[in-house]
């Protein structure tokens, strides 16, 4: 079976620079990624700026300086407000200086600190405040649009409810100057900048519509009016701006969310002994720690001392705690299980594993290129080309004799047949209408990134916890010692783990309950075990009928003495079959422990993932698997399911380096995960899938989330996606394609305004009947078990 390369050593965060100065501001007005590119332009220009980089996904930028510089925050935002743009809030990069020398025993207030937790919470309530006025904008729209929208809809089946001119007008009026108005000022600011994009095409076609109407009424017109064409521009653009920006919000918030995994005090240890509380900003390199049972691990670290359980779920995606002792490695946001931990730390802040997963996550989102954008970058073209046709189609009606009335109608012909209005339709419809019929069927598409992605998958690529197995640890196998029968050792285990929270203790009790390993329900009560107690970082001991019984890790049967020597050959198969060992011993008053048997944990294959390889490879997908497990349990279960390979031992920054690996042999991935650890991954890859019950992170980085948890959905959603693209990409195509038959006719004077207005309407129909097409689709049939 192919094997991906071993990946290269993880590599310190940061770079070139990344020690600088710098700043991290909140923005506020960005629409378009034409926005972002103008405010990275408007950074660079600044003295002193060594790199800019603005994520239109969180809606942040960062700024850093050249080495030995600093910059003023001022400049930063009078550059920002110039190119039309808003700051709501900043913050410094980089860790908060400590100064020199002893630590007070008084913890200070840091203002600093302070200060950026004001900012903060005054950005948050800023994008609160905008996104209210953004819902409130939005429905006001549609409520005024409304009266318009449906009499033009039912005019194709000969039916005239259009309300009089003056109310037309005053209802265009108000959605146009009301709600429309952010459209005005985004276009004002893109042609300050020297470049067009959708909003200043809405604004444009609007008040084409909007003024030619007006026009005619003033001229007694009352018929052939076009207030419709620019209450519709306005409110159904809007809308698509508002699904994009809850998108975009809930993604923020999910990576916000983070920071609650790690602690926000920590417990410094002085020399003579003595602890600290301290915020864990005031913690640098170098310092001892102390974390009781219970509470997370606030930095990076090496134990110094302590035995405990740590719970690594959140960065590794593996179910099972770690035992961890002195002079191994810890991250930052774990869980510590039963012991008290003294550690050293080794990383603080923005270089912490846990502040790192949130880097790549930020800068593989930032990174994307979604298709909507599309119609940004159609559009910086599009608009003065627009222009200059209405003009010298004017012009050339002037020129070849034509009233200045006509040739003005000509040329407002133009700019009404050339109206945005199946644009802006194009992508928010195929994408109500495609994720409308997916959530029915238990699978979520977050953006029009996962669209444009899906049709050129060649890799589909599994994490292994959680995704292909269940994620909770079972008893896979009971071995007895002679004279021990299987029941009895079952008996004695489950009954010392009576009363505890460990995974393993759970999934003993249901072993007892339900069966386990070839044995049935136990139908005798447990006995009672006294004086139970946690051996921390090894297992558990307790009296049982008058023994003292030990059950617990390899590490505990080699400090015991545990003769393994009868059951070695047993142990040796279920390690390397990936799965965690316990032994269960009793302690005589003389001499070694006597050996009662083995038990060994794993985790179940999910029923349905070898049908899920299975579909995908039928699909022509090359199949692989990325796990944190070791070699001998991925390898197992990748013949198992019929993968064409895998990769073990994978650290979150891993598997986004396997992910490269993958894209250059073979060509765009898809990657399935559900953990914090899959986060990096599921953004670096083409296409993201997270299984449902998955972590926050992992289903806001994804895009497309399975609701159900069955990796058969995977093939699914990859079938849906490429259909709602195939939809999305035909309404464009339909919307630039009317524009380049309807703007000819245009300037040839043959489609006079009533009829651009009429031909623009039935673009929009034609876009919003194709989109509805995606209702008939149908998830295949799933193999009966």
């Amino acid at each position: 079976m192919p094997i991906l390369p071993d990946p290269s050593p993880v590599r310190p965060a940061g770079g070139p620079g990344s020690s600088a100065a710098g700043w991290t501001l909140a923005l506020g007005g960005l629409s378009c990624a034409a926005c972002a590119l103008r405010v990275e332009r408007a950074l660079r220009a600044l003295p002193a700026v060594a790199a800019v980089a603005v994520n239109p996904v969180n809606d942040q930028a960062r700024v850093e300086a050249l080495a030995g510089q600093a910059l003023d925050l001022a400049d930063l935002v009078a550059a920002v407000e110039r190119a039309g743009y808003a700051v709501l809030g900043s913050d410094t990069l980089g860790p908060a200086p400590r100064p020199a020398g002893p630590v007070p025993e008084e913890a200070p207030i840091d203002a600093t600190l302070a200060a950026q937790a004001r900012a903060e919470a005054a950005a948050a309530a800023a994008r609160q405040a905008a996104q209210r006025r953004d819902i409130l904008g939005t429905a006001l729209a549609l409520l005024l649009t409304l009266p318009l929208l449906l009499p033009m809809l039912a005019m194709p089946f000969g039916l005239h409810a259009m309300p009089p001119a003056g109310v037309q007008a005053v209802l265009a009026t108000g959605v146009l100057f009301g709600p429309g108005l952010r459209f005005f000022r985004a276009g004002w600011a893109a042609l300050r900048a020297g470049s067009g994009n959708m909003d200043l095409l809405v604004a444009l076609g609007s008040t084409a519509a909007w003024g030619l109407s007006m026009v005619l009424w003033w001229g007694g017109e009352t018929e052939a009016l076009y207030f419709e064409s620019a209450a519709v521009i306005v409110a159904l653009v809007r809308l698509g701006k508002a699904l994009e920006g809850r998108a975009k919000q809930r993604t923020a918030q999910a990576l916000r969310a983070l920071a609650t995994l790690r602690p926000a005090r920590a417990r410094l240890l002085l020399d003579d002994g003595r602890e600290l509380d301290r915020p864990v900003e005031a913690l640098r390199v170098g310092d001892r720690l102390r974390v009781r049972p219970g509470e997370r691990l606030p930095a990076d670290g090496v134990l110094l001392a302590g035995l405990s359980h740590l719970d690594e779920s959140a960065l590794s995606g593996e179910s099972l705690p770690v035992a961890r002792g002195p002079g191994e490695r810890v991250r930052a946001g774990t869980l510590n299980g039963e012991g008290v931990l003294e550690l050293r730390v080794s990383a603080v802040g923005a270089e912490t594993t846990l502040a790192r997963i949130v880097r790549l996550v930020e800068t593989a989102q930032a990174a994307k290129p979604p298709v909507q954008h599309l119609v940004d970058r159609v559009s910086a073209v599009f608009v003065p080309a627009v222009l200059g046709l209405a003009l010298l189609t004017g012009l050339g009606w002037l020129l070849a004799g034509a009233a200045p009335a006509t040739a003005l109608l000509h040329a407002v012909a133009v700019l009404v047949v050339a109206c945005p209005c199946a644009l802006g339709l194009a992508t928010p419809m195929a994408l109500m209408a495609g994720t409308g019929v997916a959530a029915r069927h238990g699978l979520l598409i977050r953006d029009v990134a996962a669209l444009e992605a899906a049709p050129t998958i060649r890799v589909v690529a599994f994490d292994k916890t959680g995704t292909l197995t269940l994620g909770q640890p079972s008893l896979a196998g009971l071995q007895a010692a002679p004279g021990v029968s299987p029941e009895e050792l079952l008996r004695l285990a489950a009954a010392l783990q009576q009363g505890s929270e460990h995974p393993l203790a759970r999934a003993l009790a249901q072993a007892v309950q339900g069966g386990a390993a070839g044995i049935g329900p136990l139908a005798t009560p447990l006995p009672q075990a006294q004086d139970a107690r946690a051996l921390p970082g090894r297992g558990i001991e307790g009296r049982i009928d008058g023994r003292l019984l030990r059950l617990g890790s390899p590490r505990l049967a080699q400090e015991e003495g545990l003769d393994t020597a009868p059951l070695e050959a047993a142990a040796a198969r279920e390690a390397a079959a990936g799965r965690s060992l316990a032994w269960l011993m009793a302690v005589q008053p003389a001499g070694r422990p006597r050996l009662l048997g083995l038990l060994s944990f794993g985790d179940r294959v999910r029923p349905e993932a070898a049908e899920a390889v299975r579909r995908l490879r039928a699909m022509g997908l090359h199949t692989v698997m990325l796990s944190g497990d070791h070699a001998s349990s991925a390898e197992a279960l990748a013949r198992q399911l019929g993968l064409d390979g895998c990769a073990s031992g994978l650290l979150p920054a891993d598997k986004a380096e396997a992910i490269a690996r993958l894209r250059a042999a073979h060509g765009p991935v898809a990657m399935v995960g559900d953990g914090l650890n899959d986060a990096p991954a599921l953004a670096a890859a083409d296409l993201g899938l997270a299984i449902g019950g998955g972590t926050d992170l992992a289903m806001e980085t994804a895009g497309i989330t399975l609701m159900q948890g069955d990796p058969r959905r995977v093939a699914d959603a990859l079938a849906l996606a490429r259909r709602t693209r195939r939809t999305l990409v035909q309404n464009l195509g339909w919307a630039f394609g009317y524009n380049l038959i309807a703007l000819p006719l245009a300037l040839a004077g043959q489609l006079s305004p009533a009829l651009a207005g009429t031909a623009m309407a039935c673009s929009s129909l034609g876009v919003v009947a194709n989109a509805w097409r995606l209702q008939r689709w149908r998830p295949a049939p799933m193999e009966v078990a």
